[in-house]
């Protein structure tokens, strides 16, 4: 026995640490048999990539490979910390071109890494979405991500207004002349006073604050205060009209690419992570934590996290099973008692449509009273959106619980019922304004017969409709920090409080993730649609959504307690900004509808000499000179659209190709981890049974024989 341990020193010393000598591991043993003589493993301190130095991208390669080779090892987080610094310190012997490329290249990415570093202490709420990310889960956090996102969209897009728009007007707005054609108008139809006669009363102001009228009318919030100004002074020139249209037009542009990088990124993580897909779980485990958190409140706040998104998967798991146990009957009565529940749903939904048509239609007829009356009839409207938006979704929730689907697809399904309330409430509210501006679209009858609108009534229609989503951006804010003070706290305090049953029935009230998400929607849709016609509404939500995100915070961890359902966030994601794509479309054809069909006052406005407010456009490109002029055609033309056009369809088709060749790829990785399951399985059972046919031997028995 003696002999066999000095022949074999290696299984002695890995004894001594502790490790078995024939019943180690296989990464044990791999380990051990690049280690000859050491109990820890060695590392080839010089680097690996030496022969492919005269490569183009030599030092990117040697970079990742050496990279992957540390973290392959099994050694502790100092150890590698250690390898990676004398890695980094070595100056590999090449020639001075290939030396400075080397050293160029690490400066860059030097400087890249500290500059994310940098600006990750910059980034809006970071700490706040952490927080409740760990506390209430992804789902919860996907909605402040999603108003945070909206948040930096306002504020840019009002940066956008303001430098093309606003200061412009400003500075030049004593100065240039007007344009526009000359054609005959009649003095009736440029009559447009809005500024108040006489002493005005001090609450007037503040029922003017809250309306858009009086002295908030005529002023650069609403469009009616613009002027069709033209400066030229030398070579410089600067059309006030043109730049409202193009803002107006590049702010949509804007909106819309911003959204499409956002959805891009979102569907990628949805394909990454299987969607809606289970089985995620090891992904989860041995992937999903963040090693750059620091402190214990920040690992019990990932530990918490990983834990709501495991029992995500779970819950999922367990509705699809029992619905895979239900037999032919169960599937029939199931279907068709959601199809009758979504019936349902739908009339009370237009149930809600024509309240909010008779409430606009009447408010209208009632704008001229003055006083707290004359104020509550200016936001009969919005009272009726806010009041259907609020009622409805409270009985189709009801109603969602008896249909009975997975808690992915109860998003989704509360999503597309509340998306088509909210939305469509909108456009009920902007199709009853559109009737009595145009009088219905007959420009013959009486009242429109002169100015080509409804004069009467609107003498400056773009104002009124401005007015209009003023008034809806502000209720809606009012709305929420009513809620805040009335009702929710006063339901913490009385639930925490009292031991009655009914208090403990009710509870405290959850963070339902998919009203609350609707509610940005609609307000986002609101500023798009009235943008044009209110320039600094993208200012007034920017603000609006900084005090909602603390209302909702300070809601969410005092007032609210975590969601009995949860639901995963990766897939609700790429929903939500498809949602707001929809909202973004709406806007898109009540502005183009409005610059194309409907004549501009002739009393206020930038536009107020055209006979449309596209017509800008046309007048602003025969100013230009003649060589701009055949460029601009030449980029309209057949000849330059046509392969413009064939070319993004070639690009469409291989990107579609392209994601269909990686959604393969992704599908047939999963078939193989899968199967190396089922295998890992079958060892297992394999080994069980060996041990069974052979138990194992007492060598301590044997040793002492």
């Amino acid at each position: 026995m003696t002999s066999e341990r000095a022949q074999n020193p290696s299984s002695n010393e890995v004894s001594q640490t502790g490790f078995p000598g024939e019943q180690q591991s296989l990464r044990l043993r791999g380990v051990s048999s690049g280690a000859s003589d050491q109990n820890y493993p060695q590392f080839n301190w010089r680097s690996t990539s030496e022969e492919e130095e005269e490569e183009e991208d030599e030092d990117e390669d040697e970079n990742c490979e050496e990279t992957r080779e540390i973290r392959s090892r099994p050694m502790h987080m100092a150890l590698k910390r250690a390898v990676r610094q004398v890695q980094e310190m070595q100056v590999p012997v090449v020639s001075s071109g290939k030396s400075w490329k080397w050293r160029h290249a690490k400066s860059l990415r030097k400087l890249k890494n500290n500059s994310r570093e940098f600006l990750y202490f910059f980034v809006l709420w970071r700490k706040s979405l952490q927080k409740i990310g760990g506390n209430f889960g992804g789902g919860v956090q996907s909605y402040f991500l999603f108003l945070r996102f909206l948040v930096v969209l306002n504020f840019f897009s009002f940066l956008l207004i303001a430098g093309f728009v606003l200061i412009p007007s400003i500075v030049f707005r004593s100065v240039g002349s007007s344009t526009g054609y000359s054609g005959f108008v009649g003095s009736q139809c440029m009559k447009y006073d809005p500024n108040p006669q006489g002493l005005i009363v001090f609450y007037k102001y503040f029922l003017d604050l809250l309306s858009g009228t009086g002295f908030m009318e005529y002023s650069y919030l609403f469009y009616g205060f613009y002027n069709n100004t033209m400066v030229e002074s030398g070579n410089f020139s600067y059309n006030i009209p043109l730049a409202y249209l193009g803002t107006a037009a590049f702010y949509f542009a804007f909106c819309l690419i911003c959204m499409i990088a956002r959805m891009g990124s979102a569907f990628r993580v949805t394909v990454a992570t299987g969607g809606s897909t289970v089985g995620n779980y090891s992904m989860m485990v041995f992937t999903g934590w963040d090693y750059s958190c620091l402190g214990d409140q920040a690992t019990k706040l990932k530990q918490k996290n990983i834990n709501y998104q495991l029992q995500v998967d779970l819950e999922e798991q367990r509705l699809k099973r029992r619905a895979a146990e239900l037999t032919l009957g169960q599937k029939v009565l199931l279907y068709s008692l959601r199809v009758l529940m979504g019936v349902l749903s739908l009339a009370l939904i237009f149930a809600a449509f024509y309240g909010i048509a008779l409430a606009t239609d009447f408010s209208q007829q009632k704008s001229g009273q003055e006083g707290i009356l004359g104020l509550i009839f200016e936001y009969l409207p919005s009272i009726a959106i806010t009041a259907g938006n609020f009622v409805v979704p409270l009985l189709c929730d009801q109603i969602a619980l008896v249909e009975k689907y997975p808690p992915s697809n109860t998003v989704i399904v509360a999503l597309l019922r509340s998306v088509f309330l909210r939305l469509m409430s909108l456009g009920i509210l902007l199709y009853t304004l559109w009737s009595q501006i145009t009088c219905e679209g007959d420009t013959d009858s009486a009242a429109c017969k002169l100015c080509y609108y409804n004069h009467g009534d609107y003498p400056c229609w773009e104002t009124r409709v401005g007015q209009e989503m003023y008034k809806l951006t502000l209720f809606d804010f009012l709305i929420h920090f009513a809620v805040l003070i009335l009702v929710e706290f006063p339901r913490r305090m009385v639930v925490d409080n009292s031991s009655s049953k009914l208090a403990q029935w009710v509870g405290r009230q959850e963070f339902v993730v998919p009203s609350n998400v609707l509610v940005l929607v609609y307000g986002q849709t609101v500023v798009w649609a009235g943008a044009l016609f209110c320039p600094l509404l993208p200012l007034i939500n920017t603000v609006k959504f900084v005090f909602l995100f603390y209302f909702k915070k300070i809601t969410l961890f005092y007032n609210c307690r975590p969601a009995l359902k949860t639901f995963r966030s990766t897939k609700s994601n790429f929903f939500f900004l498809l949602v707001l794509l929809l909202g973004w479309g709406l806007a898109l054809v009540v502005m183009i509808y409005s610059l194309s069909e409907i004549h501009p006052s002739f009393g206020c406005g930038p536009f107020r000499l055209f006979s449309s407010m596209w017509s800008v456009f046309p007048a602003s490109f025969y100013s230009l000179p003649q060589t701009s002029q055949e460029f601009l055609f030449f980029i309209g033309s057949q000849a330059f659209l046509t392969p413009l056009f064939v070319l993004f369809i070639v690009g469409m088709c291989y990107f579609i190709a392209l994601a269909s060749v990686y959604g393969k790829s992704v599908a047939l990785l999963r078939e193989q981890q899968k199967r190396e399951v089922r295998d890992k399985q079958f060892l297992v059972k394999q080994i069980e049974e060996l041990k069974k046919l052979h138990p194992p031997i007492d060598n301590a028995a044997v040793y002492e024989s």
